[in-house]
């Protein structure tokens, strides 16, 4: 019985310990470890290569260079032209700080042993000294090489994000509280391009408008996205408006910005009921007889009204520009 015990008696655990330490060869031979330096040198220099090659598409190479890839097409072989340059640099230097690591710094095995969240000083200061001698280990102080060409490297491949925030450009400056309509500029149909009268209007009509493009210049669509009127006709006597607003209106007809004041989106629908506007997207709906006072929905202010004359021809023109930015606020907008 007792040797059937002691039998099955489970030997306690013991701590195998750390392996021994297997020598890399640039360890041992200053030539391996030199040739492993020029190594990583290398890749760090084809990292660099590559970031110059996205840089360079990027800025530089027109889509007419690529005319020699006629099966991807131009746009296409430059965009083909942008993602290698930059696999190229991001591949490499991760190469590049991985053969570092495996060939050059230091690889010896250590045990920490548990404690106390904070260690005490001595723990503390022995850390800081381990940490200042594994840089002195690591050897980029005295490895030249590595040195440079990984801050060839980092350096060129931190231009990368820089540059493509050259996309979110430029600034739009005024571009927000400014339309193309001016003093004098005469109210052309969407689509058509006809200057409009009072008379091709009836009670109850609504058009959409654009201003008139002098010779020579071409209609933007970011304009079109500002530019949009909308120009209805009522009786005069139903506004309720004060002496100012009903001198912006002539014979009954009156314009307003067609962009939501909420969102942006189009104020497409008329019910010529009611006299109101309707924004489709979130039910913002504005009081035409009223300069589109808001009366529900989620938009916080009326459409910006635009004044109207007539030129020497009887032609409908802004009296002048709007006098307030169009469409929903934003935070430069004039409070006032």
């Amino acid at each position: 019985m007792t040797s059937d015990n002691q039998s099955n008696e489970v030997a306690p655990l013991t701590d195998p310990g750390i392996p021994a330490h297997l020598h890399r060869k640039s360890d041992l031979d200053p030539t391996a470890a030199k040739k492993a330096e020029r190594q990583v040198g290398i890749l760090f220099i084809i990292s660099a290569l590559g970031t110059i090659l996205f840089l360079y598409s990027y800025t530089f190479m027109s889509e007419k260079i690529f005319i020699f890839l006629p099966v991807l097409g131009n746009s296409n072989a430059k965009q083909l032209f942008l993602g290698l340059g930059m696999a190229i640099s991001l591949f490499f230097i991760g190469m590049g700080a991985v053969h570092w690591a495996k060939t050059l710094m230091p690889d010896n095995e250590v045990v920490a042993q548990r404690h106390e969240l904070r260690s005490e000083e001595v723990d503390r200061e022995d850390f800081v000294k381990t940490v200042k001698e594994g840089a002195a280990d690591a050897g980029l102080g005295r490895r030249s090489i590595i040195k440079r060409t990984l801050g060839i490297a980092l350096g060129l491949s931190g231009l990368t994000p820089l540059l493509l925030l050259r996309d979110l450009g430029p600034l739009p400056k005024d571009d927000f509280s400014k339309t193309s309509w001016e003093a004098g500029t005469r109210l052309v149909t969407d689509p058509g391009n006809r200057p409009i009268k009072p008379s091709d209007l009836e009670i109850g009509a609504v058009a959409q408008v654009l201003p008139e493009l002098l010779a020579g210049k071409e209609r933007k669509l970011e304009d079109i996205g500002k530019d949009a009127v909308l120009l209805i006709r009522i009786r005069p006597a139903e506004f309720q408006l004060d002496a100012e607003r009903l001198s912006w209106t002539h014979e009954g007809i009156i314009a307003f910005s067609k962009i939501c004041s909420h969102m942006g989106c189009a104020v497409a629908l008329y019910e010529q009921t009611t006299k109101h506007l309707l924004c489709p997207c979130h039910q913002s709906t504005f009081d035409v007889t009223r300069a589109a006072k808001v009366i529900f929905g989620p938009s916080a202010r009326p459409l910006p009204q635009l004044a109207l004359a007539l030129d020497s021809e009887g032609y409908l023109v802004a009296k002048q520009p709007f006098t307030e930015p169009v469409g929903p606020s934003f935070w430069e907008r004039d409070s006032s």
